[in-house]
């Protein structure tokens, strides 16, 4: 009798780009006198729902207050949109793939009342 090899079956995960935005929490690690932040993070999951449940989870176990996830889409998604995605942002969303897991590219404070809207909009492009 011959042991046929397992064949692994294709992954349905894809990376997710996702935009949060935090609030304060004892222990974020945000500096000193920041009202928040954003964290630009490629997430893997079978759809958007699912990385932005478990990106919420993880940055909830790592003491972060996650407020508010906007969803840019997959890589493809957003190269339809006409982002302009450099090597540094396609190697860390292989790496999220490879590994099924969410890395947080880019973390900006915000102080005095900023938000979101203060991004100048090259984060996600």
């Amino acid at each position: 009798m011959t042991e046929k090899k397992k064949q692994k079956k294709p992954s349905r995960q894809q990376v997710y780009t996702l935009l949060v935005q935090v609030g304060r929490k004892d222990g974020d690690g945000l500096p000193e006198g920041a009202t928040g932040g954003a964290l630009m993070i490629y997430a893997s999951g079978v759809d958007e729902a699912e990385a932005v449940r478990e990106t919420v989870a993880i940055l909830k176990q790592a003491d972060l207050a996650p407020l508010d996830v906007t969803g840019y889409g997959t890589l493809d998604e957003r190269l339809e949109q006409g982002h302009d995605i450099n090597d540094e942002e396609r190697a860390l969303m292989a790496r999220a793939l490879e590994e099924n897991s969410v890395i947080v590219a880019q973390m900006t404070p915000f102080f005095d009342g900023e938000d979101l809207s203060d991004l100048d909009g090259e984060t996600v492009q």
